[in-house]
């Protein structure tokens, strides 16, 4: 049975792990605001976006695009998208979990696999199952700017419009609330359009200056590269969020074993109590 002391030392000990995960949930929690707004807002812009270039596939005629040609899939490029650091929950594990799928998946197919890990610990992981990846991005969402989003796109585009691959893949989190983050699988590249009118203009409703072929050009890297940014950014929202759930978990434990041993202490002090007035009793007796 463990001393008073040593009982008294683990409640302290809990008790310090206890602020530091609170702490860590209070820091989770801001940063948490902070990614969800700039989330919300880029994916606005970017549906805006959207809707424009479908209304200017919807209006123009044989317009082709590097970015939007369909083709048989001998090589897929794979992004994956985890955490620079732990303390997060499964976020990490499920990551790498989905992603093995995935590389088995296409080396079943005979596809040739190229991997672009984002984030300290997808890239250990694919380290440490000895796959060989792109080293250039993983600190892309370590204090992530709409420039260096830019530049992990501006390579994926080259890639594709040079048919060094066929079709470009992204694999993260999506944040759908603070306790629920969607593991989501997303075809970057090619870019999927629904050339849509809604039956109510046409070409000839507007004058395009520059040319549609010319705002196409424009408009379509802006987007695959505002995808980029706002995935990072939804990575980023859903890490926070479950590293918050789990600084939540870990407190209400630490707040459940502190009452065992606090109920423990009580219990073998109150018995040190007894077991002294038993022999002070028994003593007076003789």
């Amino acid at each position: 049975m463990a001393s008073l002391k040593e009982i008294k030392g683990r409640i302290s000990s809990v008790r310090s792990t206890q602020k530091i995960t609170a702490a860590m949930k209070m820091v989770s929690s801001a940063k948490l605001h902070r990614t969800q707004t700039l989330t919300e807002n880029s994916l606005r812009y970017a549906s805006e976006l959207e809707g424009i270039l479908n209304g200017l596939l919807a209006a123009g005629d044989d317009i082709s695009s590097p970015f939007i040609a369909q083709r048989p899939v001998r090589t897929v490029a794979i992004v994956a998208f985890a955490s620079n650091s732990g303390l997060c929950g499964a976020y990490n594990s499920n990551v790498w979990k989905k992603l093995s799928e995935m590389i088995q998946h296409y080396e079943a197919e005979h596809i040739n696999v190229r991997l672009f890990p984002v984030g300290k610990k997808i890239a250990d992981d694919l380290r440490r199952a000895g796959y060989d990846f792109d080293k250039r991005f993983i600190q892309t969402a370590e204090k992530l700017t709409y420039a260096k989003a830019s530049e992990l796109a501006a390579e994926l585009m080259r890639l594709f419009a040079s048919k060094e691959v066929d079709k470009v893949e992204l694999l993260y989190h999506h944040f759908k609330n603070t306790a629920v983050q969607v593991m989501t699988d997303k075809t970057y590249l090619p870019l999927s359009l629904q050339p849509d009118n809604g039956g109510k203009t046409t070409v000839e409703d507007f004058i395009y200056e520059p040319s549609i072929e010319q705002l196409q050009g424009i408009l379509l890297p802006k987007l695959l590269n505002l995808t980029i940014y706002t995935t990072l950014l939804d990575t980023l929202t859903a890490e926070h969020g479950a590293r918050m759930m789990a600084m939540q978990v870990a407190d209400d434990n630490a707040n459940d074993l502190a009452q065992e041993l606090t109920l423990q202490y009580n219990k073998s002090r109150q018995q040190v109590i007894t077991n002294e007035l038993l022999d002070i009793v028994g003593g007076s007796m003789n």
